[in-house]
């Protein structure tokens, strides 16, 4: 294998910030010092840059298999890489739904061969498939999804025995949507069918409303207390459910923990007027006053880690109706430079970044030997010019799906290498080859 050495760079690690060199060897970092003045096969000058822990995306959709219309392993890890992530936890609604550890083996076979960085899938869990789930080993499968609301796919888990006995016999981390079924049911049906029709992605938070959130949410974590369940509510998009959450305790101690998308900080209804079914997603994202104490929330640690939930579709399918056109969008190459954004408006800090995007998805998880800059880990490393403006267009979008709701938009900050396992999968708009990621293992 290889050996790498950069040389010069800004090196972001553990809430501190310095510069350093690096030598990869055999998949890991071996040193890491001011100065390392030895040969390797492949040098990388990074003066100027910054240097980073590979990002770790805990919810991503990468529709593979059955739906590689719109994506496929091959193609979002690629774009993932091309952004920064190095390590991905994937979700089980695909066709078929992974829903025995079967189907489950099927999609890691998949992207051992595929996948251009290091991978995990969740096992999906229905009303129905106890015994399947509780197969699951927790050391090499991130966890178990439950759809406490219907979203893409027909996962929807809303019987309350099934319920309880997930919570209370599942010995991993339950990762769940939270959105109250029938509180969506009823808004929907509040409006007539020629009301519907002409509904437009505007209404998308009126019938998936604040109340849908925190009840479901709120249940969720009931259930955790009472059975003393691993718990981690995705895609936090009200403020209201921001109390389920605390601060008192390190990461690597809470039971029930939280996250925040990116597109849920970044977006708001007003946005619905010009962006419309392009950030139509589950949950919706709602106006500017949640985003922001979501935010606060994020830097006071009640919210855990940073995420996407990418989701790509087709054009032609967002271009449909409001109510037939599907929800999700893509995110996974664009994350980092999200986080850029309001770095440099000032809101966050780049230790702050780097602790929700790398150390904690790290240390939720409890993913082995990944998520950290430190001698001895697996070298997952990404270079970074901060000082480089790009813009968001046709020629540089790798998702399968050919659009991203950021279209236009300017960026500062590239990512100009990104290496996994110590080999550089990616480098100045090059890639290398697919099948380089490891599978991810935890340490329970």
């Amino acid at each position: 294998m290889s050996s790498v050495l950069i040389k010069n760079g800004l090196l972001f690690n553990r809430g501190l910030s310095f510069e350093s060199d690096i030598l990869i060897k055999d998949g890991r970092l071996e040193k890491i010092a001011p100065s390392i003045d030895i040969s390797a096969d492949i040098m990388i000058e990074a003066h100027g840059k910054w240097i980073m822990p590979g990002i770790i995306d805990d919810q991503v959709h990468f529709r593979e298999p059955g739906l590689t219309y719109k994506a496929s392993i091959f193609t979002e890890s690629r774009a993932a890489v091309a952004g920064g992530t190095t390590s991905f936890m994937e979700m089980p609604n695909t066709k078929p739904s992974a829903l025995t550890q079967d189907l489950l083996k099927q999609k890691y076979d998949i992207a051992s061969k595929d996948a251009w960085c290091n991978y995990s899938f969740f096992m999906g869990a229905s009303n129905n498939n106890l015994e399947e789930v509780l197969k699951t080993d927790g050391k090499n499968v991130c966890g178990i999804k439950i759809f406490m609301g219907s979203s893409t796919g027909d996962m929807l888990v809303d019987d309350a025995k099934a319920l309880e006995a997930l919570f209370s016999r599942v010995p991993i981390l339950i990762a769940t949507h939270c959105e109250d079924e029938m509180t969506i049911v009823n808004n929907m049906a509040s409006y007539s069918k020629k009301i519907k029709e002409k509904m437009t992605a505007d209404y998308h938070p009126i019938i998936r409303n604040v109340e849908a959130c925190f009840k479901s949410s709120s249940f969720a974590v009931d259930l955790a207390k009472k059975h003393g369940t691993r718990l981690h509510v995705l895609h936090i998009s009200t403020m209201q459910e921001l109390a389920l959450f605390n601060n008192d305790l390190p990461l690597k101690d809470k039971k029930i923990t939280s996250e925040a998308c990116v597109h849920h900080l970044y977006f708001n209804s007003k946005d619905y007027a010009s962006l419309g079914n392009q950030i139509k997603c589950n949950p919706a994202i709602k106006d500017q006053e949640h985003g922001l104490e979501i935010f606060k929330a994020l830097l006071d640690d009640r919210i855990d880690v940073i995420a996407t939930d990418h989701a790509p579709h087709t054009w032609a399918e967002k271009e449909e109706i409001y109510i037939n056109a599907p929800a999700g969008l893509p995110l996974v190459q664009h994350s980092l430079n999200i986080m850029l954004d309001f770095y440099w408006k000032g809101m966050i800090s780049m230790e702050k970044i780097v602790e929700k995007m790398c150390h904690a998805p790290s240390d939720l998880f409890r993913i082995v030997d990944r998520g950290y800059l430190d001698e001895g880990a697996y070298a997952d490393v990404i270079i970074l010019d901060p000082t480089r403006s790009w813009k968001v267009n046709k020629a540089n979008i790798l998702y399968k799906c050919g659009w991203s709701p950021l279209e236009g938009m300017s960026m500062k900050g590239k990512v100009t290498t990104t290496i996994v396992n110590g080999k550089v999968v990616y480098q100045d708009g090059a890639f290398t080859q697919s099948g380089l990621g490891s599978r991810l293992q935890f340490d329970i």
